[in-house]
């Protein structure tokens, strides 16, 4: 791995511009990206939507990581999905006209991780144990329940992302 020699992101020391709760959040962010882009590279394209044993493909858990993030974090600032997110998560996985590569779908969950990032630097303490709704269904959740699942969900994700890919390269 790229970062052998650094310790995990959470042993590096506090992140300046993050608040102190939500730290651990922005921590499994950094470190799930980390991961991430180090695995992913070199992978080739035409495994992007290869399954093993049935289970999901690279591809869906990049899209699906991607997408979670930004659910997740539209619901703790209070908003509802809008019908884009909807259509991106109706999406996930399946074949499309586009033809992605793993760069991009890498680099978007990248992208992702920064707007997390920035929302949680710009989150008041004092909000985190205000209600939300999560879904049409308008599910419980409170703002810091939202943020610890989306980590506990990407790097979950991850997890199996690591496997999947594991086994893809080599040989399935």
């Amino acid at each position: 791995m790229a970062n052998d020699k650094l310790p995990e992101v959470w042993l590096r020391g506090p992140l300046i511009d993050t608040p102190a709760l939500l730290q651990p959040i922005a921590h499994a962010l950094l470190q799930a990206r980390e991961e991430l882009n180090d695995l992913m590279s070199g992978f080739p394209d035409e495994l992007l939507w290869e399954k093993v044993a049935e289970m999901a493909s690279p591809g869906f858990h990049l899209q699906h990581l991607t997408g979670v993030l930004n659910r997740l974090f539209t619901y703790a600032h209070g908003e509802a999905l809008t019908e884009q997110q909807l259509s991106y998560l109706s999406a996930e996985g399946k074949p499309t006209t586009k033809t992605y590569t793993v760069t991009e779908l890498v680099n978007a969950f990248n992208v992702q991780v920064d707007v997390s990032l920035k929302q949680l630097s710009e989150t008041n303490e004092a909000t985190l144990t205000d209600f939300r709704g999560v879904g049409r269904a308008q599910l419980p959740s409170t703002v810091i329940g939202l943020y610890t699942h989306s980590a506990e969900h990407t790097m979950r994700h991850l997890g199996q992302l690591i496997v999947t890919v594991g086994v893809l390269r080599e040989g399935g």
